[in-house]
């Protein structure tokens, strides 16, 4: 869950920016790697290590 210190970087990082910057550059600066689909697969069940 959010905090208020990550929901201030998330504003900082994303919200401020708009559309200044490309989505994806925005998301890496923010988290630090690239999108994983692998954890919304798990959680939906959707492969071998799926959520119970």
């Amino acid at each position: 869950m959010l905090n208020a210190e990550t929901g201030r970087a998330f504003r900082e990082a994303i919200l401020a920016r708009g559309g200044s910057r490309e989505p994806m550059v925005l998301f890496v600066d923010f988290r630090g790697r690239e999108p994983s689909i692998d954890a919304l697969l798990r959680h939906s069940g959707l492969t071998e290590g799926a959520a119970a």
